[in-house]
Parts: C-alpha cells; sequence; structure tokens
C-alpha cells in the first residue's frame, strides 16, 4: 500500500537560527507586529510503498535521520499525511 508522508525538520533548541532571526527582524517592516520566536526549518511531502503504516512511519524516520536532517543540530519527526 502507499502511504503519504510528511517530515518536519527543525533546528533543536539552543541552536542559532539565522534564518528565523533575518524574518523575524523583517516582520514589523512588512506590518506584521507582535510576532516573535520565529524558527526557520524545512518540510518534506513523499509517498512510501509499505505494508502497513508503522512500516511505512519507520521508512520515513530512518530517511528523515540518515538523509533528511543533520541529526547532530536539527530534529526531524515523521508523520503520516493524512489530508492525502
Amino acid at each position: 500500500m502507499n502511504y503519504s508522508v510528511i517530515v518536519e525538520v527543525t533546528l533543536r533548541p539552543g541552536i542559532a537560527d539565522p534564518e528565523g532571526a533575518t524574518i523575524e527582524r523583517a516582520l514589523p517592516t512588512l506590518g506584521f507586529s507582535g510576532v516573535s520566536l520565529v524558527r526557520a526549518g524545512k518540510l518534506f511531502r513523499f509517498s512510501i510503498d509499505a505494508d502497513s503504516p508503522e512500516n511505512a512511519l519507520a521508512t520515513a524516520q530512518s530517511l528523515a535521520e540518515r538523509l533528511l536532517s543533520n541529526p547532530v543540530i536539527e530534529d526531524a519527526v515523521a508523520r503520516l499525511d493524512e489530508g492525502r
């Protein structure tokens, strides 16, 4: 069976996020006030052919940790995309 998966990759707490900081500094000039603690990340969507949702998630998590993220500074979380 084919399962749609989403993987979110974010910087670990305490790791500097220059992209998020740049976005946060730009927000007031664009008219967005009151926004803080901006963190940037990556989102991946893909399909996995597996025999169960658990196996699809295990494959996605392994792929996320081995290829899509740097496990030293980033956290990666895989979940099924229920919207598809």
